[in-house]
């Protein structure tokens, strides 16, 4: 720490966390979580789910990797910045092809260090994702007052919807598939089931899981109507993660939702998705006190038996107390028993809460994407 701190992170109720700043310089102002996860930082900052968030990092190894566009969920980092417990060190791996900090930087993000993250995490867990304000400034001046209003004038994500913000200008293919040794990164070809994927924030690799398992995919912004999703003809039609309050975004997405419904489409949905899809079949949405987020959430699948290790981000849930006649609750939590995935009885109409793509089992998840692939070539066979 040096003698003059470089950077504050301001709560709402005025709790002050001074440290040293690094990255973009500024102030950001954003919900405050924390993630668990011990690797994956580029992956977390760069997933459009944390629009309107900053990430307090549990695991004080950040920055060791360096980071790699391999990596990007997305092209720019989406997260307003980061917390961590340890200032980033120069990177040590063979993947890196620059460090965290620079990469910060250039990007406009803002992080502080020498944080006790486990403070942190526990006044999250015990009071509520707080509204903040994390300012750096290289000098160490700051106006505390001004810091402390603007966390306060945080209008929160409730009633927010922040899909348009992280969502695609156009239309357009996907055909790349999941990373593999020795390979890297390669093209789907060939003829395959048409699905259309509607982005409401979507993770690259979620893109990639859809094409590796034989999907022509087609990615389209998260104000498409039923129309333009069915004038298509696709075979099958995927709901993407996102961030913000699902009802704010169900506005225009659940009537598309229910149109594809009405067309008798297989549909799978994960993460915000998940929650829409739920919204569009009758059931309710509600906010956590703190959210999941983390690379370690056990998940029971309540029709197998089985447990699954799987990666989380989100801060709203599907109230499973409200989901309606013909709509089976599949998974659920086994850390609190929230809802964790619901499916139609009598059709392939599914999705789950979690991130089967992120690969924390690391493969116990990807059965989901095989699933899904299987109700398209059986929709598309006819």
């Amino acid at each position: 720490m040096p003698a003059k701190p470089t950077a504050c992170l301001a709560l709402a109720d005025g709790t002050l966390f001074y440290g040293k700043g690094f990255g973009a310089t500024g102030m950001r102002v954003a919900e405050l979580c924390f993630n668990t996860a011990m690797t994956g930082y580029q992956e977390i900052m760069t997933d459009p789910s944390y629009a309107g968030q900053i990430v307090t990092f549990t695991f004080p190894h950040i920055g060791n990797t360096g980071v790699t566009p391999e990596d990007d969920e997305t092209a720019d980092p989406v997260a307003e910045g980061m917390v961590v417990k340890w200032d980033p060190t120069e990177p040590s791996n063979w993947r890196a092809t620059g460090d965290l900090v620079t990469w910060l930087n250039k990007t406009g993000r803002v992080g502080i260090g020498g944080i006790d993250t486990r403070r942190l995490t526990r006044a999250i867990r015990q009071q509520g994702a707080p509204h903040v304000a994390l300012a750096h400034d290289p000098d160490g001046n700051f106006d505390i007052e001004a810091l402390v209003k603007a966390a306060r004038g945080f209008p929160g994500l409730v009633g927010l919807d922040l899909a348009k913000d992280v969502t695609c200008a156009q239309s357009y293919r996907w055909d790349e598939k999941r990373w593999a040794w020795p390979e890297g990164y390669t093209r789907r070809e060939g003829r395959a089931p048409r699905v259309v994927a509607l982005d409401y924030g979507a993770k690259r690799n979620i893109l990639r899981c859809l094409a590796s398992v034989g999907c022509d995919v087609t990615v389209m912004p998260a104000t498409t109507t039923a129309e333009e999703v069915l004038a298509l003809n696709p075979d099958g039609v995927f709901l993407s993660n996102g961030p913000g309050d699902p009802a704010a975004t169900g506005a225009y997405a659940v009537p598309m939702i229910q149109g594809v419904l009405a067309a008798d489409l297989p549909v799978f949905g994960i993460c915000l998705g998940h929650q829409m899809l739920a919204l569009a079949l009758g059931a309710r949405t509600i906010k956590m006190n703190h959210g999941h987020h983390g690379a370690n959430h056990p998940v029971k699948d309540l029709e197998t038996g089985k447990v699954e290790i799987t990666s989380m981000n989100h801060g709203f849930t599907v109230d499973s107390q409200t989901l309606p006649a013909g709509v089976i609750e599949t998974h659920v939590s086994l850390f609190d028993g929230s809802n964790c995935g619901i499916r139609m009885a009598d059709r392939p109409v599914f999705s789950v809460q979690y991130h089967p793509e992120a690969s924390p089992g690391p493969q116990d998840s990807f059965y989901l994407f095989e699933r899904f692939a299987d109700a398209v070539r059986a929709r598309a066979a006819g």
